[in-house]
């Protein structure tokens, strides 16, 4: 009986050979060596091999890899003569190592590898795009999280050190990274779609990176941009409403039980802020490129001063847990929601389900979203011309009345 891995094998070969034929890179003038018939007849003889390895016959095995490798050199030497593309070569040797995988059993690495490899030939089109618009700004800070991520953190120590065992620098620069990769794909969110759908979503994206910058840029611009008043106070009502999904999310990823705590907390204030954001897209303006919203947040230097930020945060609630027990904790999100959520929700999340109650923790959150959320209003009923005012000020007041209510009902 044939061994699955062989068949395996062959139909990935198949699969990537459909591709290739489909392009029209297996036919033509400047066709290249290999087809639909080609292709699974390497992925047949590399399951062949891989399936010999599993007999102890590493030599015939070798040789039968050998030849169809030096068949795929060929087939390049003398394809680059007329045009430099290795693309059907290096699709073969992908087919060849995922064919030796099955042939040794391991059939489910070798078809998620052909799966990602047709996915990735036949959106050619939008790879080449996506790379089109990639600008300087963005690629830098591409490679910034590169070296956060592959240099710096495997260098760092896993601890705990010094009081309370409250410093783990890998842990902690693991949290920046998450928090530094969540506000950059808000930013790619807003440059790639907010600036060409108006403000309320302008807004609404923008909220993704920081909430109140946004209000504050909106609130000023506000001044000047008469035409735009209604727009701009949609957007910060957007943004102000997109951070309470934004703190569910982060803390659905560091402590799952605490989100589920937090729920009854911040979803109606986000429904809440959602019915108004939805009639103030109605009032879109044609264009947001006119108001600066907060640049590109990955750097290393950002990231070292979120870390300071989250360490001395995480400090400070160690201390006040020993001191005034839950009762700080509560209180402590009063403070703390005037400087980083993202912070609160960190020192929350660490704690929540072991060394404090869910329910502290998540009244602590909601408190410092609160407070957070008057900071907002503050800064829109101060900075913001009359008009803007008239509609975020009462807005975001629904908003923090909500949130105090939910506190006291629940």
């Amino acid at each position: 009986m044939l061994p699955v891995g062989i068949v395996v094998a062959a139909l990935g070969g198949l699969a990537v050979g459909i591709e290739r034929q489909w392009s029209g890179h297996a036919s033509g003038p400047e066709a290249r060596f290999a087809g639909i018939r080609t292709f699974t007849l390497l992925g047949g003889a590399a399951g062949i091999a891989g399936w010999l390895w599993t007999l102890q016959a590493q030599a015939l095995a070798a040789i039968v890899l050998a030849a169809a490798g030096a068949l795929i050199v060929a087939a390049y030497v003398a394809g680059s003569r007329v045009e430099i593309d290795g693309t059907t070569e290096v699709g073969a040797l992908v087919v060849i190592g995922a064919g030796v995988l099955a042939g040794v059993g391991y059939l489910a690495l070798s078809s998620g590898i052909i799966a990602i490899t047709c996915l990735i030939l036949l959106e050619k089109s939008a790879l080449h795009a996506a790379v089109a618009r990639l600008d300087d700004e963005e690629l830098r800070a591409g490679a910034r999280f590169g070296v956060m991520a592959i240099v710096i953190l495997p260098l760092l120590p896993t601890g705990p050190y010094g009081p309370w065992d409250a410093v783990r620098p890998r842990e902690l620069w693991l949290l920046v990274l998450f928090f530094s990769g969540l506000n950059f794909a808000g930013y790619i969110a807003r440059r790639n779609v907010g600036a060409s759908h108006g403000y309320p979503l302008a807004g609404l994206l923008g909220g993704l990176i920081s909430s109140t910058n946004v209000t504050l840029t909106f609130a000023r611009a506000s001044r000047h941009a008469r035409s735009l008043r209604a727009p701009l106070a949609y957007g910060v009502i957007a943004a102000c409403s997109v951070s309470f999904a934004r703190v569910l999310a982060a803390t659905t990823v560091l402590n799952p039980p605490l989100a589920r705590a937090l729920l009854p907390f911040l979803v109606p204030p986000f429904l809440v802020g959602s019915a108004i954001v939805a009639n103030g897209l109605r009032t879109r303006s044609p264009s947001a490129k006119a108001v600066e919203l907060p640049s590109n947040p990955l750097n290393v230097r950002e990231a070292l001063q979120m870390a300071a930020l989250f360490q001395l945060v995480l400090f400070a609630v160690a201390f006040v847990r020993e001191w005034w027990g839950n009762t700080g904790i509560v209180m402590s999100g009063v403070v703390l929601g005037l400087t980083d959520v993202d912070a609160l929700t960190i020192s929350m999340a660490r704690g929540a389900g072991s060394t404090l109650p869910l329910e502290v923790a998540a009244r602590a959150i909601t408190i410092g979203v609160l407070t957070n959320t008057a900071v907002k209003l503050g800064v829109a009923l101060v900075v913001g011309q009359a008009q803007f005012r008239r509609i975020a000020g009462p807005s975001l007041a629904v908003l923090v009345v909500a949130i105090g209510a939910l506190l006291l009902l629940v």
